[in-house]
């Protein structure tokens, strides 16, 4: 019989994600003005990171998934599936909690990483579990189930109907109905 490891360190992240990380920390501890916010990455938002960050975000996150599987997974609702990259929601999901464990054990006190289990993790965990259901069991990856409902969206008819709707609410609320 095999034991498990009983405390596997976080993964630590890559120097791009930590100096990104560190920057921010550096901008909010001057007191600067958030002004220009967006125009540094924030690896919990993978969208605002350069190729270079992305780069060592993905494989970061990547580990910060397998350690949550090892080290929480019990039940097999809170395993992240493998195809995990394939699920935008857990991809940005999966970033923010990374970072918040990082953030929350970076503090001087116990605090933060209780509410980080109190709070993040099991919120993740419920929010996958209700977004994946049952799919996406080991080996064999669901397709976005709701992908004819976003075609239907994006497609030019109902894009044109709801703009005309906005067209007549702005045409009303010009006339001062």
């Amino acid at each position: 019989m095999t034991t498990p490891d009983l405390a596997l360190a976080f993964p630590r992240p890559p120097q791009e994600v930590r100096a990104a990380l560190d920057q921010l920390r550096q901008v909010e501890d001057a007191g600067l003005p958030l002004t220009g916010l967006h125009l540094l990455e924030r690896p919990w938002d993978p969208a605002t990171c350069e190729p270079r960050v992305r780069a060592q975000l993905w494989p970061w996150l990547d580990a910060v998934a397998a350690w949550l599987n090892h080290t929480y997974a019990w039940q097999t609702a809170h395993a992240i599936p493998s195809c995990w990259p394939r699920h935008p929601h857990l991809a940005h999901e999966l970033a923010v909690l990374a970072c918040l464990r990082l953030a929350a054990a970076d503090t001087t006190g116990p605090h933060a990483l209780e509410e980080w289990h109190r709070y993040a993790l099991p919120a993740f965990h419920a929010r996958m579990a209700e977004r994946l259901g049952i799919g996406c069991p080991p080996g064999r990856h669901t397709d976005w189930p709701a992908r004819s409902w976003a075609a239907d969206y994006d497609s030019l008819q109902a894009s044109a109907a709801r703009r005309a709707l906005f067209d007549a609410d702005l045409a009303v609320e010009g006339g001062h109905r």
